[in-house]
């Protein structure tokens, strides 16, 4: 049966994985909308590939180029914040939320607001509105389906058992392309080094934070939000193969684990389908090739980040959302060379003793946190 699917982010990486898996199932899916910051072109010829019903820049100023590029498609046109909700609120039978960092927390609460189903691959969604929007979803009857492969690894995992039984839930972390460095070597590293992630094909900016560990610990506290064990009963493991993608372990003593290649086509597949499976082009998994899986405990001197996270778990209220901000700030000032990368989360730790906004309670009180946290560390900065 065909159904229908909206992809906010379809530029992006986790957009592109998305949309080649549709490439591979055309038959079986009819695309609603697909969004970008601006790329107008490329989204352009993506409306047209997957004969989109609009095509939707953020950037409203490439609103013209993108008109100009779908001229005579009859594919709708659209730019700015407004039109990207009104996208993700037109009730596609599944919508993946792909829209990197906090701009992607209002078109995702707009499609969550519809009742759907949302395959969720923004985790600053969570991590920075969690409360908020776990509300939203059990208010509209929404399916929230993790994309990220660890949180979809742990979701494949609780299939048909119950959170009371579970001992564990373990994140696995590649430990980026400086889990072997020295310290020196960390404190010299460039933006060219940082991007340049062992297994994963990913952007700039979620590739610093694997090489921060800032990706785990945001994860940490997504996976709080999305698998309430509590959090004495989540912890991370370094695991550089990055087959297995996480765990649960029960009371009983089993663990299940879920294996399966680097590759985010793999866990985009698992939300599309679900409940049921679905082909990929993907390489099956060889495990006599690869011959040895290594496992181990991280080491928060060196990436103090998953500290820092938990810690502001443990705090929780705004607190998540303050980290989330102050460390896209920090991130793109390093990618900018504006400051060294262990300044990265020393940035986020002084924005945060600054001060944390009161728990918020709706989407404008996380936009609100979130916006002045980004004050904050753009006055940091300053002074750098």
């Amino acid at each position: 049966m065909t159904r229908s699917i909206t992809v906010l982010g379809a530029t992006g990486s986790v957009g592109a994985s998305t949309l080649d898996l549709i490439r591979h199932n055309r038959a079986d899916w009819r695309v609603v909308a697909l969004t970008a910051n601006c790329s107008a072109v490329e989204l352009a010829k993506l409306a047209r590939e997957f004969e989109a019903e609009v095509a939707v820049v953020g950037d409203e100023s490439c609103l013209p180029e993108l008109r100009d590029a779908l001229a005579g498609s009859g594919i709708e046109a659209a730019g700015g914040p407004t039109a990207l909700n009104e996208a993700a609120a037109r009730g596609a039978d599944i919508t993946v939320a792909a829209i990197v960092g906090c701009a992607g927390l209002a078109p995702t609460m707009a499609a969550i607001e519809q009742g759907g189903t949302i395959a969720l691959a923004n985790k600053e969604a969570l991590v920075s509105a969690g409360e908020v929007m776990t509300a939203a979803v059990a208010k509209h009857g929404a399916t929230l389906l993790p994309v990220d492969s660890e949180h979809n690894a742990i979701f494949q995992c609780l299939q048909g058992e119950d959170l009371a039984n579970v001992r564990w839930i373990t994140l696995t972390a590649s430990g980026g392309p400086f889990r072997d460095a020295t310290r020196d070597q960390i404190e010299a590293a460039t933006p060219a080094q940082a991007v340049a992630h062992p297994n994963w094909d990913m952007g700039a900016k979620i590739s610093v934070d694997s090489a921060t560990m800032m990706n785990k610990g945001l994860e940490f506290i997504e996976a709080y939000h999305l698998f309430p064990v509590g959090l004495e009963r989540l912890r991370v493991i370094v695991h550089p193969q990055s087959i297995v993608h996480s765990m649960v372990e029960y009371r009983d003593g089993s663990t299940l684990a879920q294996l399966g290649p680097s590759d985010m086509r793999v866990p985009i597949a698992s939300a599309l389908a679900w409940p049921q499976r679905m082909d990929t082009p993907c390489a099956p998994l060889d495990l006599a090739a690869i011959g040895t899986l290594t496992f181990r405990a991280p080491d928060e001197d060196l990436f103090p980040a998953t500290r820092v996270a938990r810690e502001c778990a443990e705090a929780g209220g705004a607190a998540p959302a303050v980290l989330n901000a102050a460390n896209e700030v920090a991130v793109a000032a390093f990618l900018a060379g504006k400051i060294k990368f262990t300044r990265i989360v020393a940035q986020c730790e002084q924005v945060l003793s600054l001060g944390i906004p009161s728990a918020p309670k709706t989407l404008d009180e996380v936009i609100a946190a979130d916006a002045e946290a980004r004050r904050r560390a753009g006055e940091l900065l300053e002074r750098v």
